[in-house]
């Protein structure tokens, strides 16, 4: 579905002073080879820094990497213009973020509504909410919900369009482990019944347990890449 092959990112920064001279050099990613496969779920794992979010923000086309390339059903994404790679996000990518980003003036149902206007194959907000649990909370407005439910809603806004590729930036960084786990067993049920690619980036090692593969990263390089025999249940783990 998605292959990025041999990705650099390097970030220029101005030098603040001393006797270095000219700008300082941040390597955000070196060299980083990875493929997400039609309908399996990955967890990106790692710490602070590591390039997790940079890998992510990439292969979504929020951002163009310094080297290297990006593939999306052997089409390269890294040739598109902003103009192409919009298209691909709205056609293609749901994007899941730590933050909820909702419309404090909206409701549950209309903040989803909001992607399906543009989107060219939706399903209807209410099935999208029914989908992550939320049916009965579609009249709701943000602040009548707690922090999971908004993260739910802010999951079913992403499947609305029905994306081929489904990428989450710490989608349970701001939750308890019991609310957090609400959250994933929402991410578990679209990935097993919308069959989308899923990425999901932690640094929490505990939620590795519900992957297909797990890709650990290290200093803007992939460290390692285990396959889970079976997956676990959301449900299970504990953290």
């Amino acid at each position: 579905m998605l292959r990025a092959a041999h990705i650099s990112k390097t970030y220029t920064m101005g030098d603040s002073g001393g006797d270095s001279g000219g700008d300082l050099e941040v390597h955000a990613l070196r060299e980083v080879d990875f493929t997400l496969f039609g309908g399996e779920l990955v967890v990106l794992l790692g710490p602070s820094g590591s390039g997790k979010s940079t890998l992510l923000n990439i292969l979504g086309g929020l951002d163009s990497p310094t080297g290297g390339q990006v593939f999306f059903d052997g089409v390269e994404l890294t040739a598109f213009d902003d103009r192409a790679l919009t298209q691909f996000r709205r056609d293609h990518v749901g994007f899941v973020f730590q933050f909820y980003n909702l419309i404090p003036s909206l409701t549950a149902r209309e903040n989803v509504s909001l992607v399906t206007e543009i989107a060219t194959n939706p399903m209807p907000p209410d099935d999208a909410l029914d989908l992550v649990g939320l049916g009965d909370r579609r009249d709701h407005f943000p602040a009548q919900m707690s922090g999971g439910e908004q993260q739910r809603v802010a999951i079913a806004r992403a499947i609305a369009k029905q994306p081929d590729i489904l990428l989450c930036d710490e989608p349970t960084g701001a939750l308890d482990s019991t609310t957090g786990i609400v959250v994933l067993e929402a991410l578990e049920r679209v990935n097993r019944e919308l069959g989308a690619a899923t990425a999901l980036i932690t640094h929490n090692a505990a939620i590795a347990g519900i992957a297909d593969r797990v890709v650990s990263l290290a200093d803007g390089r992939i460290a390692s890449i285990a396959e889970n025999p079976q997956r676990c249940s959301a449900r299970d783990i504990s953290w």
